[in-house]
């Protein structure tokens, strides 16, 4: 995808596809806390060429970490973002 493309909405949403990564990115971090018994903190907000990076550091910090019901959240929630981008 384009850059261009993520700091636009995705069709039939008004939040930017940067935004919907973003919150995937927040999800999976709070997957990957919860797992190693940490507090969650917030996910800092990249600029969009970082989106992607970010993203696949965090799921690979869940596939480190998490069990099955943590694997299966993160799946659930990675299936999301690619049904809404």
């Amino acid at each position: 995808m384009p850059l261009t493309q993520l700091g636009r909405p995705a069709g039939g949403s008004d939040v930017p596809r940067a935004e919907l990564v973003h919150r995937t990115s927040q999800a999976l971090a709070d997957l990957a806390a919860h797992a190693e018994g940490r507090a969650r903190r917030a996910v800092p907000v990249l600029a969009p060429h970082g989106a992607g990076d970010q993203l696949a550091v965090l799921g690979a910090d869940v596939l480190a970490s998490a069990d099955a019901a943590g694997l299966a959240q993160a799946h659930e929630a990675v299936l999301a973002l690619r049904r809404a981008l």
